[in-house]
């Protein structure tokens, strides 16, 4: 497979600038970039080169720009340059490129013309992490979703990927945990649903210890047998995380979502007293006040906000078992990056982090991730009507019944099966996409009816998309075969066919700013171009080399469709 189209033109564009009049001046570190066109009615693809140039060398754009187009060898790859504006220097290219790379994508099935990585890196992404004996949230789709989607991403692109479920299986609400456990479990509802069973008991303990300080301390003390190694607690706490464990791992095989590793909190206590003393030893940390602390006396951000990481009375914090993770992963896993999929919030505590881990000589490119937050239509943080936080299973349920009401209502030939079937594929794909879609640092409204509507930028638009490529297929009776001649003969071809090759550039600009929403807008934009193409291009009815050139359009949309949907951890459905 050649390179991408906009490499190509950036290749003939820098080729260009050396061969102009002015060549000499152009600063060596300069490379001019090609962008694909904001406006389709000027070019397929643009560049701004010469009035970044123009800047630098204190000269004319528009002179420097018509010097470019002069020098700038077309070939059969596209037509002459156009100028526009300032400065801008526009490209459209030729028929034959389109066709080249129609034929060329057709022989790539697995890549669909995205290329491997270089130099591919062994990559940990720290996601999820929910608290045992906690249900999941609403708060967890994000980081769940958006985490799940760069581990996807990374690994297509050629790097090692492992998905790190860093779950809080460790401190104080063990105490009331185990409390509960032994004076008010019902063993029948933990045996049929264990996590809500725990979250009662957990609560209920939490609310007398509120009115009972005996208590408060009873709980402590059944916390400090568990940390001093009694064989009952240790029996139990393991129990309570292994009925965890059964419970989210239910949520995450709804979601498709799979971890390499679930190594939470408790892994890593026999590492923290060590790491607090190879602190102190390397004048990194020092005492205070009875605790052991980092300051950041440089930082004008963090001056005043040192990282306590050993409280006075020996406990440890977040901050120290996260600096334990971080040295398992790059001397245990041999990680050359770690990314954080947090929400933003955890700002300054993973900025703490990771400035002491530079200060350690750790070389590791640590990565946060941060998102937003999920609003209800008041926008206000989504809760239930009686305050309470949103539990992700609950909306997944919601989701698949609302989409079921549609697919019947829409299908009612359709078996009860089937029905059901598209409806989850429907319904999750809905919750998912509505997060992907979205910028991660916005704050989005949570709305129903706008995420599993049929038109829009919405996961049901977009398999919509995929379903009728397929329809095609089904109604021809055959698979695609490929080798037959290809022949552009309409815009809404050539469209299809650009849009088609940007898949290739689409997918790795994604890793380079963690923006999964960059892909969800490239294939709602291909989605929109089929459609138009699909009204604008009969199919059978075509014939000859127009046929199968129409046909090889559809399949290779399928593909991409299918494979980018993937990517977003969305599936897809032959029927809708």
């Amino acid at each position: 497979m050649s390179e991408t189209i906009a490499k190509q033109l950036a290749y003939r564009l820098n080729a260009a600038l050396t061969n102009t009049s002015f060549g000499t001046e152009v600063p060596e570190a300069f490379v001019a970039q090609i962008d694909q066109a904001q406006n389709r009615q000027f070019g397929d693809y643009q560049s701004n080169a010469a009035m970044i140039l123009a800047k630098q060398l204190k000269r004319n754009p528009r002179e420097l720009a018509t010097a470019i187009v002069e020098a700038f060898d077309s070939g059969d790859f596209c037509e002459t340059p156009s100028i526009a504006g300032p400065g801008f220097i526009n490209f459209r290219l030729t028929t034959s490129t389109l066709q080249k790379r129609l034929e060329e994508l057709l022989t790539d099935p697995d890549q669909l013309g995205v290329a491997k990585v270089d130099h591919p890196q062994t990559i940990v992404v720290d996601f999820s992490a929910p608290n045992v004996a906690k249900p999941m949230h609403v708060g967890h789709i994000r980081s769940t979703i958006i985490g799940d989607s760069l581990v996807r991403i990374g690994r297509f692109l050629g790097h090692k990927v492992i998905a790190d479920n860093h779950i809080g299986d460790w401190g104080t609400q063990f105490g009331m945990i185990l409390w509960g456990w032994k004076n008010l479990l019902n063993k029948a509802a933990l045996e049929v649903d264990p996590i809500p069973e725990l979250l009662r008991i957990y609560r209920e303990v939490n609310a007398k210890t509120k009115e009972d300080e005996s208590l408060h301390k009873e709980c402590k003390n059944e916390l400090v047998r568990l940390q001093s190694g009694d064989e009952e607690n240790i029996v139990i706490w393991k129990k309570t995380i292994e009925f965890s464990k059964q419970g989210l791992q239910k949520i995450y095989d709804r979601l498709d979502v799979e971890f390499d590793t679930w190594l939470g909190e408790s892994f890593y206590n026999d590492q923290l007293n060590p790491l607090v003393d190879e602190l102190l030893e390397a004048g990194i940390a020092e005492e205070s006040d009875g605790a052991i602390c980092v300051f950041f006396p440089e930082d004008e951000k963090m001056a005043d906000k040192p990282a306590l990481i050993r409280k006075s009375d020996g406990g440890f914090l977040y901050a120290t078992t996260d600096l334990a993770t971080i040295d398992h992963r790059i001397t245990e896993i041999k990680a050359d990056a770690l990314w954080y999929v947090v929400g933003a919030p955890q700002q300054l505590h993973f900025a703490q982090i990771f400035e002491i881990s530079k200060r350690r000589g750790q070389d590791a490119e640590l990565q946060f991730i941060p998102f937003g937050s999920i609003l209800g239509q008041d926008r206000k943080m989504l809760r239930t009507r009686s305050g309470e936080t949103v539990q992700l299973s609950d909306v997944l349920d919601e989701a698949v019944e609302r989409a079921y009401k549609i697919v019947a209502e829409k299908n009612p030939e359709f078996s009860e099966e089937e029905k059901k079937e598209i409806s989850e594929v429907i319904g999750i794909g809905s919750v998912k996409y509505a997060e992907l879609s979205q910028f991660r640092m916005t704050d989005y409204i949570f709305d129903w009816d706008n995420m599993l509507a049929l038109k829009g930028n919405t996961a049901p638009y977009l398999i919509n998309a995929y379903v009728r490529t397929r329809a095609i297929f089904r109604k021809l009776g055959r698979n695609f075969e490929a080798g037959g001649p290809i022949e552009l003969t309409t815009n809404a071809e050539k469209d299809l066919v650009l849009k088609l090759a940007q898949f290739s550039e689409t997918v790795p600009a994604v890793i380079a700013d963690f923006r999964p929403n960059t892909l969800a807008t490239y294939l709602y934009e291909l989605a929109t171009t089929y459609h138009k193409f699909w009204e604008a291009c009969p199919v059978l009815k075509a014939e000859g080399a127009i046929r199968e050139t129409r046909l090889a359009l559809c399949e290779l949309t399928s593909q991409v469709l299918s494979k980018g949907l993937d990517l977003l951890g969305i599936r897809t459905t032959e029927k809708m």
